[in-house]
This record gives C-alpha cells, sequence and structure tokens, in this order.
C-alpha cells in the first residue's frame, strides 16, 4: 500500500502526479515522452517489447528499451506468455540496470496477439496468469512491477477481479484496468464501474483507472467515481502533449482539495504553438532514430493528431503528411497563420484507434478450459513470435 504521502507508491518511486502515459506501439518512443515530460509529470511507459526478443537481444528490442539520460524513472513494458522467459528478461533488465520499474502488459486486443492466445486472452488461462507475474516479480527482486490488463475477453469471460487478486498476491505494485474487453477493442465507451469494482476487491493495493481520459476533467471525474489511486492516458495525449501540463494542474488541485469544483485554465495553444510542438517531436524523433529520413516518416502519422480541429487545409494536410525533411516540413508550416486561435471543441474529444466491437480472436477451443490443454502451448509460443512495439 502507499504510505509515502505520494499519489503513487512504486517500490522506492514516488510519483506526485498519479498519471501514467500508456505504452503505445509506434508511439510512446523515448523522443515522446520526452515531449510529454516537458508539459507534466508522471510516470512514461516505453513501448512495449516482446520477452523473447529481449532476451535475444535483438536490434529493435535493445532500442525499444533505450532511455534518454533526462529520463528519471526508466519504465520498460514487457509482453510474454511463458514464465521462464519472462523471468530471463526482466534478470537481464535487472542486472544490467536498464529499467527502474516493469509493467507487464496483458491487455492487448490486436488479433495476430490474441489468436495466438497472448494479450488479453492470456489472463482466462489463470494458472498461466498467475505463474508469469509470480516468475516477473521474483526476478524483479526491489524493482516495482505492475500489471496492465482489461476486463476480459468479452461480456461471458470476464477475468479482471481474478486477475487482479492474482496479480496482488503475487506482490506487484500496482494493476491498471482497461474498462473494455477485448472482443470491445477501442469501441463505444469504457466501463468505469469495472475499475470501481476492482478497487473495491483491491484495496490493499494501488489500482489505476484506464479508458476515455480525453481531458484533465475526465481524469479527476474518473478518480472520484472509481476511488482507483491514478490513471493511464492512451490515445487522449495523441497530438496534445500539452495535455499532461492540464493533468498536473488538475491533480495538483485535487491534492488540495479532493472535493474542489474549481476549474483549472486548460492549456489551449495556438496553432503556431502547435506546429512548433510538432516540429520539436520531430526533432527528438531524429535523434532517437539516428535518421532525419526516418524521423520523417515516422512523424507523418503525427499529423492529423497534432491539427486536429485547426483551419489549415486539406492541402497543408496532405503536404505534411508526406514531409521528407526538417527543412521542407519548415517550409510547409512556414503556410499556417501561426495566430490562428485555439479551435476549442473541435480540437478535443476521441483521437487515435476506434473501430467497432469484433469478435476476439483466439486459438482453437481456448475458451473450453481455464488450462492449456492440448497444443495451445505451442500455439502461444508463436504469440511472441513478430511481435514489437504492440
Amino acid at each position: 500500500m502507499n504510505t509515502s504521502g505520494a499519489a503513487l507508491q512504486y517500490g522506492d518511486i514516488a510519483i506526485a502526479t498519479p498519471v501514467v502515459l500508456a505504452p503505445m506501439a509506434g508511439i510512446t518512443n523515448t523522443a515522446f515522452r520526452r515531449l510529454c515530460r516537458e508539459y507534466g509529470g508522471g510516470l512514461y511507459v516505453s513501448e512495449m517489447v516482446t520477452s523473447r526478443a529481449l532476451v535475444e537481444r535483438t536490434e529493435e528490442s535493445m532500442r525499444l528499451i533505450g532511455h534518454h539520460e533526462s529520463e528519471d524513472i526508466r519504465s520498460v513494458q514487457l509482453y510474454g506468455v511463458d514464465p521462464k522467459t519472462i523471468s530471463e528478461a526482466v534478470t537481464m533488465l535487472v542486472a544490467e540496470n536498464r529499467a527502474d520499474h516493469i509493467d507487464l502488459n496483458f491487455g492487448c486486443p490486436v488479433p495476430k496477439v490474441t489468436r495466438k492466445g497472448g494479450g488479453a486472452a492470456l489472463p482466462y488461462k489463470q494458472d498461466l496468469f498467475a505463474a508469469i507475474v509470480n516468475s516477473a516479480v521474483k526476478a524483479a527482486g526491489s524493482i516495482p512491477v505492475t500489471v496492465k490488463m482489461r476486463k476480459g475477453i468479452d461480456a461471458d469471460h470476464l477475468t479482471f477481479i481474478e486477475a487482479g487478486k492474482s496479480a496482488r498476491d503475487a506482490g506487484v505494485a500496482a494493476v491498471a484496468l482497461h474498462a473494455r474487453t477485448a472482443s470491445e477493442y477501442y469501441s463505444g465507451n469504457a466501463d468505469w464501474t469495472a475499475i470501481h469494482e476492482l478497487k473495491d476487491q483491491l484495496r490493499d493495493v494501488q489500482v489505476l483507472g484506464n479508458g476515455d481520459i480525453w481531458s484533465a476533467s475526465d481524469a479527476i471525474r474518473m478518480m472520484r467515481e472509481t476511488g482507483c489511486d491514478g490513471v493511464v492516458v492512451g490515445r487522449g495525449c495523441l497530438g496534445r502533449p500539452w495535455l499532461f501540463a492540464d493533468l498536473q494542474a488538475a491533480f495538483e488541485e485535487y491534492a488540495r482539495d479532493p472535493n474542489s469544483n474549481k476549474a483549472i485554465d486548460p492549456v489551449q495553444p495556438t496553432l503556431g504553438e502547435v506546429a512548433l510542438a510538432f516540429k520539436k517531436h520531430a526533432v527528438l524523433l531524429v535523434e532517437f532514430f539516428e535518421s532525419e529520413e526516418r524521423a520523417c516518416r515516422d512523424i507523418r502519422k503525427h499529423v492529423a493528431w497534432y491539427f486536429k480541429g485547426y483551419p489549415v487545409g486539406g492541402e497543408f494536410r496532405a503536404s505534411l503528411a508526406q514531409v521528407e525533411s526538417l527543412q521542407q516540413m519548415d517550409d510547409i508550416l512556414g503556410t499556417i497563420d501561426w495566430l490562428a486561435p485555439y479551435p476549442g471543441e473541435l480540437a478535443e474529444g476521441p483521437r487515435g484507434r476506434l473501430g467497432g466491437a469484433k469478435v476476439c480472436a483466439l486459438p482453437e477451443n481456448w475458451l473450453d478450459s481455464r488450462e492449456l490443454v492440448g497444443d495451445q502451448r505451442k500455439v502461444l509460443l508463436e504469440a511472441e513470435l513478430g511481435v514489437s512495439g504492440g
């Protein structure tokens, strides 16, 4: 339990602002984490890396776990399906002093992962889930381990309560719940009542809520409605790194008075300020990739998020989405009205992955037993192949 007085306590790590940047494939690299940290406090987690790839020291996995010297808390998210391999990966991180905090991913709903029994499908196999978490905590020693998961596979196969208790019993520092099932993917509204239920069941361990936090007011509302100890922010910060400034201000007010209705003044950047943030993101990507060409390719996917709602026109968006150099980026950004004001609600709300609900892809006969049967262990091990970052 947290007895330090800090908003969140992960082992010896005190986190004053109870906000965690959710690991997002291809997004939460060092460059984006550094940019977000300039705006506000919290815990900034790396992209997901598979335990097998890490043990094999693949070039991509080693790049994913890299941290800039300014990152005072090195947080790594691991994905794995085998207790032994997870243990080896954690042992490596600890022995080589590569992480201060380790998060375990059991929430990925992507079909290429769940159809092999990984990600959000894995907690259904209760003994396997417990073995993975226990092996990670044991190998981590004094390094805090946390778990991120979903409600379950679908409405008929919910696992979050028993998985939460299992993780608690293993000795994790916190459990984060994305309040959707795997079959819901990113559709509809997150079920915050599930976060409340989990916190009610796990009073002796920190519980974090995830899902539909698009603003600082959403975060405070989640805290009040669910009783959770902190929030995990994913898609809401895409193209909006300044959201962390809003979150820090809101939580500072919340710490003074949890019942306060005092409104904070949210960051409302002009178009020019957005352009500067976008350019800085690109510059940090150049440093991260050690390649201007690769950085420009990577920043293209952020264009729609950064300029959402702003009056820039389709030609501008199309040009920036094909940018090939920083000089070309400067030329394109120079065509807009930098004094254009914040467009209000047009720039806010949902962004990133949406999509409708779908039947969760699973291995054959996966739901027939809570234990691994037949060839399921062999199929499960294939879940790590080719998966890095998400």
